[in-house]
C-alpha cells in the first residue's frame, strides 16, 4: 500500500515519567526546584566569569558557553514536562514536538563538542604548558565554539528535515517525557532506513568521535602526570582537570546508560530514568561541581559576595 507523504496527526501524547498519579504533585515540585537551581546556578557561573578578570581564560570561556548550553538544554524539556505534570495535559502539537526535538539534538551535540574543546584545553595546559598561551589564543577558542555551533546545527537540522518527511498514520503516543527522535521514528509508518543511516553517521561524528578525543586527551594527561616527580605537581595537575573529568563521566555515563539499554518494554522505564539523568540532573550538578572543586570559582564567588555585602 502506498504511504501518504503527509503526516495525518496534528499532535502527540507524551506519557511522561513512570510516576503514579498521586505522586505527580510531589515530583513536579521537586523537578521545578531542580530546574530553577539549574538555571540560577549556571547563570551564576556566567556572571562570575563575566565579572572576574582572573577567569578570562580559555577554560572559563568554554565553561561559560557550557553553562549557557546547560540552561538551554534543560529549558527545552523540563518546562513542558512540568506543565504536563501540573495540568495533566500530555498533548503537544506536531510543530512544537518537531521543534523540541530539533533544539534537544542541537544542545545535546553542543554539549559534546564543548566538553571536547575543554578536554583539549586541559591537554594543552598540562602537556604543553610553555606553549599554552600561544596555542590557546582567543581566535582558536572562538573558532572552536563557532565550529561546535555549526556542526550541532547541521546535525539537528538534518534529523529534523528527515523526520518532517515521514508519515504518522495512527498511533501518536510517545512513551517519554519529551519528543525523543527514536520514539518518533517508532511511531512512523514510513520507511525510516535513511533516518537510521543518518543517526548512525551523525552519532559517530557528534558522540563517538568527541568521546574518543576526550579519552585520548586524558590519556596524554595521565601519561604526563605520571612523569611528574613531585606530589605537589600531581595535585595541581589533577585539580585543573578534576571538575571537567567529573562532568564528562556524569554526562557520558548517562548517555551510555540510555543508548546501551535494549529497546524493550521492560527496560523503557530505565531508559526514561537515564534520560532524566543527563537532561535534568547533569545540568543541575555542573555548577556545584565547578564551584566546589574549583579554587578559582570559589575565590570569584567570595569576591562577589564581599562586594555585595559592602554595597549594602
Amino acid at each position: 500500500m502506498k504511504k501518504d507523504n503527509q503526516s495525518t496527526v496534528s499532535e502527540f501524547i507524551l506519557l511522561g515519567l513512570p510516576i503514579r498519579a498521586e505522586d505527580q504533585g510531589l515530583y513536579s515540585a521537586l523537578f521545578l526546584a531542580m530546574y530553577l537551581t539549574t538555571v540560577l546556578g549556571n547563570l551564576l557561573i556566567i556572571l562570575l566569569i563575566r565579572l572576574d578578570s582572573h577567569l578570562h581564560t580559555p577554560m572559563y570561556f568554554f565553561l561559560s558557553h557550557l553553562a549557557f548550553t546547560d540552561i538551554s538544554f534543560s529549558s527545552v524539556t523540563v518546562p513542558k514536562m512540568l506543565r504536563n505534570m501540573y495540568f495533566q495535559n500530555p498533548s503537544i502539537p506536531y510543530a512544537d514536538c518537531i521543534a523540541q526535538m530539533y533544539f534537544f539534538i542541537l544542545f545535546t551535540d553542543l554539549d559534546n563538542f564543548l566538553l571536547t574543546s575543554m578536554a583539549y584545553d586541559r591537554y594543552v595546559a598540562i602537556c604543553h604548558p610553555l606553549h599554552y598561551t600561544t596555542i590557546m589564543r582567543e581566535e582558536l577558542c572562538i573558532l572552536l565554539v563557532a565550529l561546535s555551533w555549526i556542526l550541532s546545527c547541521v546535525s539537528a537540522l538534518s534529523h529534523t528535515l528527515l523526520l518532517a518527511r515521514l508519515s504518522f498514520c495512527a498511533d501518536n503516543t510517545i512513551p517519554h517525557f519529551f519528543c525523543d527522535l527514536a520514539a518518533l521514528l517508532n511511531l512512523s509508518c514510513s520507511d525510516i532506513s535513511l533516518n537510521e543511516l543518518v543517526i548512525f553517521t551523525a552519532g559517530t561524528i557528534v558522540i563517538t568521535l568527541p568521546l574518543i578525543c576526550i579519552l585520548i586527551s586524558y590519556g596524554h594527561i595521565v601519561a604526563t602526570i605520571l612523569k611528574v616527580s613531585s606530589n605537589k605537581g600531581i595535585c595541581k595537575a589533577l585539580s585543573t582537570c578534576g571538575s571537567h573529568l567529573s562532568v564528562v563521566s556524569l554526562y557520558y555515563g548517562a548517555i551510555i546508560g540510555v543508548y546501551l539499554i535494549p529497546s524493550s518494554s521492560t527496560s523503557s522505564d530505565k531508559g526514561i530514568v537515564a534520560s532524566v539523568m543527563y537532561t535534568v540532573v547533569t545540568p543541575l550538578l555542573n555548577p556545584f561541581i565547578y564551584s566546589i572543586r574549583n579554587r578559582d570559582m570559589k575565590e570569584a564567588l567570595k569576591k562577589l559576595f564581599n562586594s555585595a555585602a559592602i554595597s549594602t
